[in-house]
């Protein structure tokens, strides 16, 4: 994917995951019959009956706790840091080079099934000879729709196994921890760990270390960025869940006219390059996605980029714009903007 989140959605009609050909065949060749008290996807053991409630609403349920775990990239790179293992993922894994993707996080992506690795790609063969237990995805729409699930596909999709929907979506980023950590306990995780505890209380001291310095640096200006090609994206704080949470901690984010926004679906405003001074930035946070455009790239291809004041003065730090919702992974998240801020210098609007 190329464009921000918005952009992708508009894509869904012109990306078909095509038929399942022979899907009846992979089905009965890989069903199995699992045992009660299996490990679930390393996980501690749990036996008897499991089930979920997830945000949309709906429970997903099994005989005992899933055991062939497939999810988004970003779902399953939080579950391994609970001691959860997927046994295939889909979203992006792998970097052209092979390495693993942002979004992946400590898992090692040369021992993962990936199911699709771009928008759109979701191979229906391939999982279902996982023989799964379990689907899971975040939600970033009211609809519940699972992301990177291509929606052509999707009733075939989710007919194979139960599905989990947890919703990034208009809310705080604590919200999605919080689903996550559960989601994690329900499929055997240890979440009273030493490792689990001293994370969180490392998320939450960070929590209030951002808060403290945003007080204290109120007219530090951040404006949050995607690029392309064509066109730079001014997110404003609202539907995203990390930036929701900056501004709740008192973080002075720009925010894009509603009316601007609109085109987006209220998740940001489109600018040509010619435009991208519009607005008045002491720190720049860019989205940090392979499918982004990035400063490096923006530093050698674009004249009006490099004529930023935050360029200008090196204030351009990265966003991680799908956090992996750990305690573990968005700590250092808090931390790193609260550096950022602490060391940035107002700057003065360039005529």
């Amino acid at each position: 994917m190329s464009q921000p989140r918005s952009s992708q959605l508009s894509r869904r009609g012109m990306l078909a995951a095509g038929g399942a050909l022979g899907l009846t065949a992979v089905l009965a060749a890989c069903g199995s019959e699992k045992k009660d008290g299996e490990k679930a996807g390393g996980g501690a053991a749990n036996s008897g009956p499991w089930s979920f409630k997830d945000d949309r609403g709906e429970t997903a349920k099994r005989e005992a706790a899933p055991k062939n775990i497939v999810a988004f990239t970003g779902v399953a790179a939080a579950l391994f840091d609970y001691g959860i293992e997927c046994k295939g993922v889909f979203g992006p894994t792998k970097t052209k080079d092979g390495k693993a993707d942002v979004q992946a996080g400590d898992m090692d992506v040369s021992k993962l099934t990936v199911i699709g690795n771009e928008w759109g790609r979701f191979s229906i063969e391939k999982y279902a000879s996982l023989a799964p237990d379990v689907l899971i995805s975040t939600m970033f729409d009211a609809k519940g729709t699972l992301w990177y699930v291509p929606e052509e596909s999707s009733d075939k999709i989710l007919k194979l196994a139960p599905s989990v929907g947890i919703s990034v979506y208009d809310r705080q980023m604590t919200q999605p921890l919080q689903r996550i950590l559960a989601l994690a306990e329900s499929l055997g995780a240890d979440v009273k760990s030493d490792k689990v505890l001293k994370a969180k209380k490392r998320f939450e001291d960070a929590s209030e270390r951002l808060r403290g310095v945003a007080k204290a640096h109120k007219d530090i200006k951040v404006l949050v960025g995607s690029a392309s090609q064509d066109l730079f994206y001014v997110s404003g704080s609202n539907l995203s869940a990390d930036l929701e949470y900056f501004k709740a901690l008192g973080v002075n984010i720009i925010e894009p006219p509603e009316k601007a926004k609109k085109a987006s679906g209220g998740w940001f405003e489109n600018l040509s390059w010619e435009n991208v001074d519009q607005y008045d930035a002491d720190l720049i946070m860019m989205d940090n996605r392979t499918s982004a455009l990035q400063p490096s790239v923006l530093d050698e291809s674009k004249p009006t980029w490099r004529k930023l004041p935050a360029v200008k003065a090196g204030q351009v730090i990265p966003r991680v714009t799908e956090p992996i919702f750990s305690y573990d992974k968005c700590a250092p998240i808090l931390e790193d903007l609260a550096d950022a801020i602490e060391k940035a210098k107002k700057l003065k609007r360039t005529a």
